[in-house]
């Protein structure tokens, strides 16, 4: 990894890497909120959401770096520049991650980066999409009858080159979450049932969870392709795969019509409020 700094000087200001949830902002943790109000400069990925986005103060510059597959992007290269240059203009520095920094978000990779050039960094953890998906989707991902464990992996980029444990993701009695599959859904359909997992599997497809816009999308696991091709699945989706997704009508508590309705009687009173 390449070293980037500037000679001679020091960093004066401080980085924050902050999970920002899965999307609703009510899931922010407190410690974010506050480092999300003193921020000079705030770097944000392209999934979180508007709604937490509306939270950061016109004071502070936004600097939009985010990443969507098919999409022109900032290279990680480009944002981890953007990062040490922020941190010796700027006081409060705040690098805004969807979900959790540390689970697929290159947290780690950004950190090294500043380790080595010798600038001060701190880790907000946020509710990772995976928890927060499965919680809003009435999925327990563990449950002492259906799954005793649980894999997170990633769907993205080229599956069919890395060593991926097919044997291992197949074990009936794990849920398997995969972040950043949709493309690839037909590959991930194949291998889970070439290496033994049965066609039967209850599997699940949450977009957009944890906000008003979310959609669930339930089937099996000989489905799968079919069902990430649903015109109801947007980006970001996430899949859950394994034996607890039956629970999901069972377990389902989230409503998003009445979460908008929510919303609306909220402004209809903070208008009312204002006059």
């Amino acid at each position: 990894m390449e070293l980037l700094t500037l000679p001679g000087k020091r960093a004066k200001g401080k980085v924050y890497l902050l999970g920002a949830g899965p999307g609703d902002p009510e899931l922010l943790t407190v410690k974010a909120w506050h480092l999300l109000q003193r921020a000079d400069v705030v770097l944000f990925d392209a999934l979180v959401s508007p709604e937490i986005l509306a939270l950061i103060p016109e004071s502070a510059e936004r600097i939009a770096v985010g990443k969507r597959a098919g999409e022109h992007s900032a290279s990680q290269r480009e944002i981890n520049r953007l990062l040490l240059t922020k941190a010796f203009t700027r006081q409060t520095v705040v690098r805004l991650k969807g979900g959790d920094p540390f689970i697929f978000g290159r947290g780690g990779e950004e950190l090294q980066t500043l380790a080595q050039a010798g600038v001060a960094f701190e880790v907000v953890p946020g509710i990772t999409a995976a928890s927060g998906t499965a919680a809003y989707a009435g999925i327990p991902l563990t449950h002492r009858d259906f799954a005793q464990g649980v894999s997170f992996i990633t769907g993205h980029c080229q599956l069919q080159n890395r060593p991926m444990d097919w044997q291992g993701y197949a074990n009936p009695a794990n849920t398997l979450v995969v972040y950043m599959g949709i493309l690839n859904a037909g590959l991930i359909q194949q291998q889970l049932i070439t290496h033994g997992r049965s066609p039967q599997t209850p599997v699940a497809i949450v977009s957009k969870a944890t906000t008003r816009q979310q959609q669930r999308v339930i089937g099996t696991l000989e489905q799968l392709q079919t069902l990430a091709q649903d015109p109801r699945v947007v980006m970001p989706a996430l899949m859950i795969i394994g034996e607890v997704v039956a629970l999901a009508d069972s377990l389902s508590w989230f409503e998003p019509e009445a979460a908008n309705n929510d919303l609306q009687l909220q402004h209809e009173h903070d208008a009312a409020t204002a006059l």
